[in-house]
């Protein structure tokens, strides 16, 4: 009697367990790694091209990708990091540290994309030798990309930077040691460059604008980064995230023999894969 009474609790504490475990798992949320359709953030401009070919892609692996397309860089890492993204294609690692640093983001690279090489373009001269003294020149306000613009100008010689910001990547107009032709740099953030292209000499644009903005790398840059740029642009995603199945299938597509071909056969090394 003792027996069959211990064994009722057992049973009663066996069925407690799978209802409390059935209900459980009815009111948590579905894992990211059982997804099959997830939500990538991209920046106006070609990579809205690029993801075309990426999608398609995907999609022979069972995954489809819904684009939401952005004209601010402020944007793209706070919508991941609310959980309203799964992924984000528009930076590169120095402006994701610099997030992460200043807004607390938990975000990391799962892979990279390609690297823009970035541009200073202008309406009023056709060659860098013809900028004049006091000439207005726009850099983005962002930490990372004005950093990369005054490295730029300094590549180019028209300005000398403190030795220490250039090798931390920190140089801000502050940062200036000399400035021969006393250019006068203005600040703006980079969605704004190409749209005072008309009121400033020359202004640095990163690629995804300025190819909105029907200004071409290779024809209209009067100063051109490398093609080896550091700046290599990535796939960010939550750091819980990283290894998820959907993760791995999304670089893996980005990272396919078919949208390399598209880059270098589309772009003509205005966009160069980074993998």
């Amino acid at each position: 009697m003792l027996f069959s009474a211990l064994r009722r609790r057992g049973a009663l504490a066996a069925l407690s367990a799978t209802v409390l475990a059935a209900a459980f798992a009815a009111s948590a949320p579905v894992h990211a790694q059982d997804k099959s359709r997830i939500k990538v953030g991209i920046s106006v401009g070609n990579a809205e091209q690029i993801f075309e070919v990426v999608k398609k892609v995907a999609a022979r692996d069972g995954l489809t990708i819904d684009v939401v397309v952005f004209n601010d860089y402020q944007l793209p890492n706070a919508a991941l990091s609310a959980g309203d993204l799964d992924a984000n294609a528009f930076q590169h690692q120095p402006f994701l540290d610099n997030q992460i640093k200043s807004r607390g983001f938990d975000l990391v690279s799962a892979g990279l994309t390609v690297t823009a090489p970035l541009g200073f373009y202008s309406r009023k001269i056709k060659s860098i030798d013809a900028l004049p003294d006091g000439a207005s020149v726009g850099i983005q306000n962002d930490p990372s990309n004005g950093n990369r613009s005054l490295l730029l100008l300094q590549a180019a010689g028209l300005i000398t930077l403190k030795p220490e910001a250039v090798k931390n990547n920190t140089a801000t107009p502050l940062d200036v040691v000399t400035n021969p032709k006393k250019l006068k740099l203005v600040a703006l953030d980079a969605a704004q460059l190409p749209r005072s292209l008309d009121d400033l000499t020359i202004a640095s644009i990163n690629n995804d604008y300025a190819e909105k903005s029907g200004l071409s790398f290779n024809k209209d840059a009067v100063i051109k980064e490398s093609a080896k740029s550091p700046y290599a642009n990535l796939i960010a995603v939550r750091r819980a995230d990283k290894d998820a199945p959907w993760a791995r299938k999304l670089v893996a597509a980005y990272q396919s023999a078919e949208v390399r071909q598209f880059i270098e056969t589309k772009f003509n090394g205005a966009l160069i894969p980074a993998f």
